[in-house]
């Protein structure tokens, strides 16, 4: 009896091609795209969860009270990490761990190799599943003068990960470590890739504040002991700070969120967690269910719409004593062919496309190796998507009276057509709210790339300061060099990357200032011109200038700080920092130096020449391959055995966005294949209805009907369902993109165009979809039509 379905359905689906084709491509791509985002969402979900102390591994953050708010750190004190294993029995181990920090590692001067590392406490491999190939969990980085290297970075320098322990590495060409453990690299389900580590204590800043509560630098991760309540955990630790300090410190409260969950929620606001990568996660959760219940409508449609063609086949079955049960089971067998045959392409299109979608995400996403749950889950969509799309047709069709088909007195129903035509606003209208997101993510995309940010991003070519170029002397023939390369129209360097926070200090004392403020102003130590080489504008004041001799003990304060502090003619007012005393000289229009999700906050200037870490070489415009080409020449010149890794500065800003680019790029794919889709299913309801009204239009065509006129009577009622799609998308996609717009400080103001653009867009794919079918219906020969009569 199975078979027999099966084979129905088989013959079923070559008899009518053509719907049998939209209905295949439809649910295939919607598999397609299902598949494809499970697979990132899967991926996305596990970064970080490979720790086998992921469910008692946590970072210690601190929410510190602002002017402006509450805003949450991410740094630590030195002392925390040993003071919360002595103090807290709840802690079995506690590290203290620097960022990820890029620098060269070769063997004799020999095999210069860049690349990324970490500082790290003693129990870092104790608590942070990297697995040992070699070397002991509890010793590795006991001795300050040993380093651990990856597999991938041991091979690179010795030409094997095997028998390298002991073996010396020379770190940046000035210290010498020996290997004293080797392990593997992280895989792509980390958050952090690097190939070395380091003994953090072996930091002459981390020596110098082994004690002081007040300077924070790096990163605290802890694991607690099982059982522990982490709600009471935070609670005892919230005055933490404010005791080790005699409640001198009492601005910042310390707690402590789990290590895994950082990846995903790690963004907050006035102290509060309020989400992170995770949004794009259920985005495009949401975006994938979209799109397969469109192609789910599609196939009941499509079905449905053909039911009548196949009134009679029921009608003969019933006779011959066929059960409703029987149809319904032989129905929803067609549909699970289809299923499982959109199935088969899905996978084939997934393939092929995948490593485009790799391209775009930054994962190493493959189906080579598929999961057991991969394999249920697609399975368990497959069977739904197959149940749920064939669930209408198989019921409507089987509840059909053999009598009334017989006798040839079938009729839509008035309920049918009303479903059919429900289904098509539902879809059009989820299509509709993804163009009009994809329109409002283009365009704050495109705001964010042209803002004037208040300095100059573009032909800036910057780079590190390492190696000799850390001696001032070398440094300043290196940039007296530099200026004198044609196309150079400027350079200095500076302690900041302008791509987001990277120091700051509540230290700054005005006059009038409320002693319980410990509001953090930015700290950007400079050279001489770098404000002119970024063009950034002085209000007041003047900048930084070889030709006065106290430069030293000026400030340059943005405007942000100015208004803050409420100063008025701030120009050679005192102000006092870290216990010194230093005269304002100048003040700086507001620039973006973090992203525009963020408001300008309190920033300075300070001259300190020594404290720079970063390059900026301004070139003019069409001359930046020469300018590189010079400076790679200088550079291996001046600092032998470094490489010469730079990057343009617009480059640069654009990485704060990176997750509202792959967004914005992906919702242009998907929203085209959901238009897609959609179309695909209004382009076989056109053909039915042309189908079905072919005796009417050759009658017409008799009277004297033009072919505009036979168009438009076929396209009206489906431009009318398009703009009954309109009236409900439009306030649902004004409201998702509002709220989605909330979380940037700066942001395009939503009008009235993007909602045109949107609907002019929709109405001109709809009638050029349904056109087809209309003109070739107008243009057929009325004879053969009615020939048959």
């Amino acid at each position: 009896m199975l078979k027999n379905y099966f084979k129905l359905a088989w013959r079923n689906l070559i008899k009518d091609r053509r719907f049998a084709f939209l209905n295949l491509i439809g649910l295939s791509t919607g598999l397609a795209c299902a598949l494809m985002i499970y697979i990132w969402v899967q991926d996305e979900l596990h970064i970080d969860k490979f720790h086998k102390n992921d469910a008692t591994l946590f970072q210690v953050l601190e929410n510190r009270v602002q002017a402006s708010g509450i805003w949450t750190a991410k740094s630590s004190p030195v002392p925390m990490a040993e003071a919360l294993v002595k103090d807290m029995p709840e802690v079995e181990y506690a590290a203290y761990v620097s960022p990820v920090r890029e620098a060269t590692l070769s063997v004799k001067n020999e095999k210069n190799i860049k690349t990324n590392g970490k500082y790290a406490d003693k129990d870092f491999f104790k608590m942070f599943s990297y697995g040992l190939i070699s070397g002991n969990a509890d010793q590795v980085l006991k001795d300050p003068a040993s380093i651990v290297l990856s597999d991938v970075l041991a091979k690179n320098l010795f030409g094997s990960s095997d028998n390298v322990i002991g073996k010396m590495v020379d770190f940046q060409h000035e210290e010498q470590y020996v290997v004293s453990g080797v392990f593997t690299s992280p895989g792509p389900a980390s958050s952090e890739q690097f190939d070395f580590v380091l003994p953090v204590r072996s930091l002459e800043m981390v020596k110098r504040n082994a004690d002081e509560w007040g300077n924070t630098g790096f990163n605290t991760f802890l694991v607690l002991k099982p059982g522990t309540n982490i709600d009471k955990f935070n609670a005892k630790i919230a005055n933490y700070i404010k005791l080790k300090t005699n409640n001198e410190i009492t601005y910042r409260t310390p707690f402590i969120q789990r290590y895994s969950e950082n990846y995903l929620y790690g963004r907050y606001e006035n102290g509060i967690q309020v989400g992170g990568r995770i949004d794009y996660v259920r985005l495009f959760s949401l975006v994938a269910i979209f799109i397969l219940v469109i192609a789910c409508i599609n196939f009941m449609n499509l079905s449905t719409a053909k039911a009548s063609g196949r009134a009679k086949e029921v009608g003969i079955k019933k006779a011959m004593g066929a059960g409703r049960g029987a149809l319904i089971l032989q129905y929803l067998g067609e549909s699970m062919v289809m299923a499982f045959g959109s199935l088969l392409l899905a996978v084939l299109m997934v393939v092929l496309f995948l490593p485009v979608f790799n391209n775009i995400t930054g994962k190493q996403l493959s189906l080579l190796h598929p999961g057991v749950s991969l394999i249920l889950t697609t399975l368990g969509i497959t069977l739904f998507t197959g149940l749920i799309a064939g669930s209408y047709p198989a019921f409507h069709l089987s509840g059909f009276k053999p009598v009334t088909v017989l006798k040839g007195k079938i009729r839509g129903s008035a309920g049918e057509l009303f479903v059919r035509k429900g289904l098509v606003v539902f879809q059009f209208s989820l299509s509709i709210i993804l163009i009009v997101a994809v329109l409002v993510i283009y365009r704050q995309i495109s705001y964010i790339q042209t803002k004037n940010l208040g300095y100059e991003k573009a032909h800036i070519i910057t780079f590190f300061r390492e190696g000799k170029l850390n001696d001032d002397v070398v440094h300043d023939r290196f940039l007296s060099q530099v200026k004198e390369i044609p196309g150079v129209t400027n350079a200095s360097d500076m302690g900041h990357g302008f791509t987001g926070h990277a120091s700051g200090t509540s230290d700054v004392i005005w006059p009038g200032k409320d002693q319980k403020d410990k509001t953090e102003f930015e700290v950007v130590p400079v050279n001489y011109d770098l404000l002119k080489t970024l063009d950034i504008k002085i209000k007041e004041g003047r900048e930084f200038s070889r030709d006065f001799g106290a430069d030293s003990s000026m400030l340059i304060f943005n405007e942000a700080a100015i208004k803050f502090m409420g100063m008025k003619d701030p120009i050679g007012k005192e102000v006092e920092l870290w216990g010194e005393k230093m005269r304002i000289g100048g003040v700086a229009k507001d620039f973006h130096f973090e992203s525009l999700h963020e408001t300008v906050k309190p920033l300075f200037f300070m001259l300190n020449p020594q404290g720079t870490r970063r390059f900026m070489v301004k070139v003019e415009t069409g001359s930046e391959k020469a300018v590189v080409a010079k400076l790679q020449e200088i550079y291996a010149q001046i600092n032998p055995g470094f490489s010469f890794d730079y990057q343009f500065l617009d480059e640069r800003y654009q990485t704060l966005y990176k997750a509202e680019s792959q967004v914005s790029q992906l919702s242009r794919y998907f929203a085209g294949l959901a238009i897609l889709i959609s179309c695909l299913g209004l382009f076989g309801l056109a053909a039915f209805t042309a189908q079905r009204r072919n005796k009417e239009i050759s009658i017409r065509k008799v009277l004297g009907a033009t072919v505009g006129t036979i168009v438009m009577m076929l396209s009206k009622d489906f431009l009318r369902l398009i703009l009954i799609a309109m009236v409900i998308a439009f306030p649902v996609a004004w409201w998702a993109t509002t709220q989605w717009l909330k979380g940037f400080a700066y942001s395009i103001h939503l009008n009235a165009g993007v909602f045109l653009v949107a609907g002019v867009v929709v109405i001109l794919l709809t009638f050029l979809t349904i056109s087809f079918q209309s003109v070739k219906a107008a243009l057929a020969n009325p004879v053969k039509s009615l020939k048959s009569e």
